[in-house]
C-alpha cells in the first residue's frame, strides 16, 4: 500500500464534502482555500456558477494589518476577513449559507471564518 500525499488526502475529503453540499443564490456556498501566509473565502452560487462575494487576508487593506500577534495573528485576521465578506454579502441581501470547509478541518483559521461571519450577520 502507498502512502497518499497531504493534498491527496484533502482532494479525497473535498469531493466527499461536495457530494452534499450546493450552494443556492438565497444561500451559497461558502468555499474556504487556506495557504501558510494566506486565506481565501468566497460564496459561490452553484446553479449558475457565479461567485457572488470574495474576500481575502490578501487584497482587504483593513484587515491587512490585524496579523499582528498582538490582534489575535492569522487566526485574528481570519474573523475579519469572515466579517468582510459578509458585509459584502449583506449588500446583494443574503441572509444565510452553508459551509464548505473544503477538506480542511473545522478548526483554527477555518473555524473563525466561520465565527466571523456568523459575526458579520449570516446565518450558517
Amino acid at each position: 500500500m502507498s502512502a497518499q500525499s497531504k493534498t491527496a488526502r484533502r482532494s479525497r475529503r473535498k469531493r466527499h464534502i461536495r457530494k452534499k453540499i450546493v450552494g443556492t443564490g438565497q444561500r451559497p456556498r461558502i468555499t474556504v482555500f487556506r495557504s501558510l501566509k494566506h486565506i481565501y473565502v468566497q460564496a459561490v452560487d452553484d446553479s449558475t456558477g457565479r461567485t457572488l462575494a470574495a474576500a481575502s487576508s490578501l487584497n482587504d487593506e483593513l484587515v491587512t494589518s490585524l496579523a499582528d500577534p498582538e490582534n489575535g495573528g492569522k487566526v485574528g485576521l481570519s474573523v475579519a476577513v469572515g466579517k468582510a465578506l459578509a458585509s459584502r454579502l449583506k449588500e446583494q441581501n443574503v441572509e444565510g449559507a452553508v459551509f464548505d470547509r473544503n477538506g480542511y478541518l473545522y478548526h483554527g483559521r477555518v473555524q473563525s471564518i466561520a465565527d466571523g461571519i456568523r459575526e458579520g450577520g449570516l446565518s450558517l
